[in-house]
């Protein structure tokens, strides 16, 4: 259907809507929903394209418009704004639209968008997930769509992976916003709620979706669960009049987010599928700590035994004593004194030692976690960056912070929690894009009832695929790395080598500096300097070693003589957990029909061949190497088995956490515990 319908501000702009909460879906919905993602996945994705009324009147529009004077541009835009009010937009005023903000993109940013570009804009206002492969234009193409809706009074959240894109993009396009008659306000972590309240009302706010949903789990909070249309509007009145008195008063703004009309997700796998299901939760102050009680218990834990006393459950990060360790840990606290046992209860005791013996034994520095000068901060699994804000829930956190002798920050409990795939599907239009979306469609068909389609280049790839090679053990890997880094960097062409954690990005730098080869490092440490990092990839010769996130979001621009070399060359030194993700890194080269190549080199002890392979067949495996190398005919199957394994494994884990959290929101939503 080329005509659209958006959930306008008229709609009951002051009543804060929104679809309802998931726990009001019935069993029947769920079978449709599910019988329309399986047929939906024995369809083509690709090959999509305009339709040709929209197409047509989007060439003339834009052309009429690019060179106009600003009176005729003026008198274009009343008119279609005057189109754009009503209910339902037909084939030709979608495509005025889309022409008169693609000829207002090109008069003030200087860049005329690519037909794929206005074909991705389209299939986001017709609520589809657009795939466009990296370098493909996703900044523009989300900027035009948000254009259009929010001209048909539709206010949009824009969402972005970090603060640093936030202000980019809404500072970037700016004059773009702006000869449109588009008002727009971008909301930044360190901004007090006084300060995000008026980029909230604006048409079009930039912001990050963790943000967005702790600001939604606040107003949550503040409103008591009322979902009441009459309640809220009485509401609202008596905020904007205690406001009209008080108006320094930040408690007095009301709620902060006017409801959810339509969001742009921009990296939208990542959002919708990789952090899916980590639970955001707005915390408060619980009780103090008691430093003693925690030294106490993490002083029995360094003496326990592994397999007598407790055993370690690595995928939960969990540690549970056995009979015989709760033993040992009563006997601890007696032995530390009656002090200590009045401070340690029993039941407490093993809970903190549990704690302990996660935080010793399955937590890893530069791994899941980074000493920073701010702390302890956890690193995101699958990004690399630094997970801002977030904390391991119970006694792990503080036990940690014991173990890297960093001081003690107080526990909190949950007042209220939300997971992305409980949040967006409360929206009443969601669309977005990334460069990895079709492996996954049928789960986000499921999880979201959004489908997806995979958008053609705008100019044909370059890249070449060189293969992947397995190594029997991570020295031979490594050693192979370094040689072909060295190699490459030679040439002249510029080299970006991925890796899949902070401590595996550290010991290839180690590698890399005593082979006398310059590199910059991209990693969640540096974090903020990633911008930079990123600006400089693509010189000539230049080595850069990164986490997966690998700049993901910023582009890789070539010099010359980068280009004239072969263009940048990415090393993957590992499979990620779902193939998403392997395709974001290979995906940083040969980026707007540039050259560029890639290969992965993989080590039999790698943690997903490890995690989702038996220990005896990677023997075999090992025992068949030759000169340290496994046989690409065993290599190639043996990685796609763990690989998909795993992608399954983790499908069920959104799955039955999806079924679950209904079952809580059943139990315990009205209580403000779980939204």
């Amino acid at each position: 259907m080329s005509g659209l319908k958006l959930p306008s501000r008229r709609a009951g702009w002051s009543v804060h809507p929104a679809r309802p909460r998931a726990t009001d879906e019935h069993a029947l919905h769920d079978i449709l929903r599910a019988l329309r993602a399986a047929i939906e996945s024995l369809m083509p994705c690709h090959g999509a394209h305009l339709p040709r009324a929209v197409a047509q009147t989007l060439r003339a529009t834009q052309t009429q418009l690019v060179q106009a004077d600003t009176a005729s541009f003026n008198a274009a835009l009343a008119e279609l704004r005057a189109s754009l009010a009503k209910p339902r937009w037909s084939a030709a005023t979608t495509g005025h639209a889309l022409g008169l903000v693609g000829a207002a993109m090109a008069r003030t940013v200087g860049k005329t968008p690519y037909d794929t570009q206005y074909l991705a804009a389209w299939l986001i206002l017709q609520g589809r997930l657009a795939e466009m492969a990296t370098g493909e234009g996703k900044t523009l193409a989300a900027a035009m769509a948000a254009a259009v809706a929010a001209l048909g009074q539709v206010p949009v959240h824009m969402l972005t992976a970090n603060d640093y894109l936030v202000q980019r993009d809404s500072e970037t396009l700016a004059s773009f916003y702006a000869a449109l008659g588009v008002s727009v306000g971008c909301v930044l972590t360190p901004m007090t709620r006084e300060q995000r309240a008026p980029a909230y009302r604006c048409d079009i706010t930039f912001v990050t979706p963790k943000e967005l949903v702790f600001d939604y789990l606040k107003d949550h909070l503040a409103q008591e669960g009322e979902h009441d249309p009459r309640v809220l509007r009485a509401r609202e009145l008596r905020a904007s009049l205690a406001h009209l008195h008080s108006p320094h008063d930040a408690s007095s703004l009301g709620p902060l987010i006017q409801g959810l009309h339509m969001a742009i997700v921009d990296e939208a796998d990542a959002c919708f599928l990789d952090e899916a299901v980590t639970p955001l939760i707005l915390a408060q102050g619980g009780r103090a700590v008691d430093a003693n009680a925690y030294d106490c218990a993490f002083a029995i834990a360094e003496k326990l035994q592994r397999g007598r006393d407790y055993r370690l459950m690595p995928a939960a990060h969990a540690a549970r004593l056995s009979h015989m360790g709760r033993a040992q840990v009563d006997r601890g606290v007696s032995a530390a004194g009656a002090a200590a046992a009045t401070l340690v209860p029993p039941q407490r005791a093993c809970e903190l030692a549990e704690a302990a013996l996660a935080a010793l034994w399955l937590v890893r520095r530069d791994r899941e976690y980074a000493v920073t000068p701010e702390g302890i901060q956890l690193i995101d699994e699958v990004t690399g960056r630094i997970a801002t804000g977030r904390q391991w829930s119970g006694a792990l956190q503080q036990m940690v912070e014991i173990k890297e002798g960093v001081a003690l920050s107080p526990p909190t409990v949950p007042a209220a929690q939300i997971t992305f795939q409980r949040f967006f599907p409360r929206y009443l239009h969601l669309g977005g894009m990334s460069g990895t979306l079709t492996e996954a469609r049928r789960e986000l068909r499921m999880l979201y009832d959004v489908g997806v389609v995979a958008v053609p280049l705008a100019r044909a790839s370059r890249r070449r695929w060189l293969g992947e090679e397995l190594y029997a053990n991570a020295a031979a890997k490594w050693a192979a790395v370094v040689e072909q880094v060295a190699i490459l960097s030679r040439s002249g062409r510029p080299v970006l080598v991925g890796t899949d954690s902070v401590a595996d990005s550290a010991h290839l730098c180690t590698l890399l500096s005593r082979s006398g080869i310059a590199h910059q490092v991209l990693n969640a440490v540096q974090d903020a300097h990633e911008a930079q990092c990123i600006a400089q990839a693509g010189r000539s010769g230049t080595v850069t070693v990164a986490t997966n996130m690998a700049g993901r979001g910023t582009d890789i621009q070539l010099d010359e003589s980068a280009l004239a070399a072969g263009g940048l060359h990415v090393i993957a030194c590992m499979r990620n957990d779902a193939r998403r993700i392997d395709r974001q890194l290979i995906g940083r080269c040969a980026r707007h029909g540039d050259p560029g190549s890639a290969q992965r080199v993989l080590a039999l002890d790698d943690v997903l061949l490890q995690r989702g392979l038996p220990a005896w067949l990677l023997r075999v495996v090992a025992s068949g190497a030759r000169g340290g190398r496994v046989p690409r005919v065993w290599a190639t199957p043996l990685l796609a088995i763990a690989q998909r394994t795993t992608e399954w494994q983790q499908a069920q884990h959104r799955k039955l956490l999806r079924l679950a959290e209904r079952q809580l929101g059943d139990l315990y939503g009205h209580f403000g515990v779980i939204e």
